[in-house]
């Protein structure tokens, strides 16, 4: 097959012709039915609500047959095909196949161009070729394992990390104990976001901002900023309209203003080596930085909190894990690898929190030119140059048949962190079984272990302090940039004796 032009594309559309072609053969989706959760594409009614668009390409799967059930397409108006996969030896082949090479597919700009408006264009984010390559390049060892976790570097950065949660975490203790009640009921969400954004700042980039400025100043003008950045890629127009009439865009300039003050203030550690500064080498300009540098606080906010979130959330179900946890940190007062790796429990609901609830619900990539993938078990599919992808990781990882009973032991809609263990036991590692929490192939994050370390460390420091139970019996998500539990992981708390 070549290329096709718009006008032969339409044709194609109308006669109902697959474009795709290969051993995993997607199906067609129809724009529009009755029952189903909404329409198959974002518009102004339903465009906060991505995982329900996405939940819209599976209604009615059982019908087709073979990865008919799991690869799904819309096909109209002479524009190139979108695809949706959650069969994730699909998602595997074209994130390993992901780079400037011929055939190679890039990362799809399109969902993420509020947030380029917002932060900047070149930045590890939203780029794609050479100025990728580069910002990968000045971003890879600061943020590696293997520099993080080095011990003359890691001991004072952890303690670092540590001080800043207790103190958080003594704050939290404080006015539990000033209500006099047996329990307090509070959102931890809003706590972990500031306590996230922190450790970036202060702890990260060598900064020195007040944790109440944080909490009343930068966390709400970032939330107001990323909300923003999703409605700007949705609908610009209407937004930019909505904005200039109803008197935000004077509320906007001051959100963009304290985060333009926040990058100035991670940044101003960089040139007396502060933080992990004293690890980055390049050569590059503060002002060449600045957009990594918006969308590391921002997204690192955001992920972190997401992670951190769903981690509580979950055990807020789960009295009984989160004893066992206790049971690992309740005598550790250093969080080093060796430690947090002992913690065998804390480890599995790590992994469990990340392939249940991702933070990165999806993850977009656009073919270059006509395209073919083969998954690991040697199956092919023809995609056609210009066809949208939307590797939808978390249906993939609720998908019963490639996460289900048979395979892992347990459900693949519920919360087991045991089910690493049966996994374990069949000699199968994260590695083998990926749940794509970080992505995978050259695109994946390149915070991964300092975010592990992060979020580890929060949920280690609350359950050891703490026990907390659910207020309600079951948590929704919501989702935006990331996903989040939707009620704020509201809690009813108590102190450990």
């Amino acid at each position: 097959m070549s290329s096709q032009t718009w006008a032969s594309r339409f044709l194609q559309q109308v006669r109902g012709v697959n474009p795709f072609d290969g051993d995993c053969l997607p199906s067609r989706v129809s724009l529009f039915g009755f029952g189903r959760p909404t329409l198959p594409f974002p518009h102004l009614w339903n465009y906060k609500d991505p995982i329900k668009i996405f939940q819209t390409f599976y209604w009615d799967v059982d019908k087709e047959t073979g990865s008919g059930k799991h690869n799904r397409y819309i096909y109209v108006a002479g524009l190139p095909p979108v695809l949706l996969t959650r069969e994730p030896a699909v998602i595997k082949a074209v994130l390993s196949a992901t780079g400037e090479k011929p055939g190679q597919f890039d990362r799809d700009t399109s969902p993420t161009a509020g947030i380029a408006r917002a932060t900047g264009e070149d930045s590890l984010l939203y780029s794609n070729g050479a100025i990728w390559r580069r910002q990968k390049r000045m971003s890879a060892e600061p943020f590696s394992r293997s520099n993080l976790f080095q011990p003359e570097k890691f001991h004072g950065f952890e303690q670092t990390f540590r001080k800043t949660v207790a103190k958080r975490i003594d704050a939290l203790r404080a006015r539990q104990q000033a209500t006099g009640e047996r329990t307090v009921r509070i959102a931890l969400e809003p706590e972990i976001k500031v306590v996230m954004l922190e450790m970036l700042v202060n702890n990260f980039f060598g900064g020195s901002v007040a944790y109440e400025e944080l909490r009343d100043r930068y966390v709400p003008s970032i939330v107001l900023l990323i909300d923003h950045m999703i409605s700007d890629t949705v609908a610009p127009t209407s937004l930019a309209l909505y904005d200039m009439f109803t008197g935000r865009n004077a509320i906007l300039k001051q959100k963009r203003a304290d985060f333009e003050a926040l990058t100035d203030i991670a940044l101003a550690g960089r040139a007396e080596g502060l933080g992990l500064w004293s690890q980055f080498k390049s050569d590059a300009t503060n002002d060449a930085l600045r957009s990594n540098i918006r969308v590391f606080l921002a997204g690192a906010m955001e992920a972190t909190t997401s992670f951190a979130a769903w981690a509580l959330s979950h055990l807020a179900h789960a009295p009984e894990i989160q004893e066992q946890i206790y049971q690992e940190v309740k005598d550790m007062n250093v969080y080093d690898p060796d430690n947090l790796a002992s913690a065998v429990t804390l480890n599995r609901v790590l992994e469990e929190t990340l392939r249940l609830t991702p933070a990165l619900y999806f993850l977009p990539r656009r073919a270059t030119v006509d395209t073919w993938i083969e998954t690991a078990d040697h199956r092919k599919m023809f995609m056609p140059k210009g066809t949208h992808l939307r590797l939808d990781v978390w249906h993939a990882n609720r998908c019963e048949e490639f996460w289900g009973k048979e395979v892992t032991g347990y459900p693949a809609d519920t919360f087991a962190p045991a089910r690493w263990e049966f996994l374990a036991k069949k000699g199968i590692t994260s590695k083998d079984m990926l749940h794509f929490g970080f992505g995978h192939g050259p695109r994946f994050c390149p915070g991964r272990y300092l975010g592990l370390l992060e979020v580890g460390l929060v949920v280690g420091a609350v359950v050891k302090v703490f026990k907390f139970k659910a207020v309600t019996e079951r948590t929704l998500a919501k989702s935006g940039v990331s996903t989040k539990p939707a009620d704020a992981v509201m809690v009813d708390l108590e102190l450990r004796t």
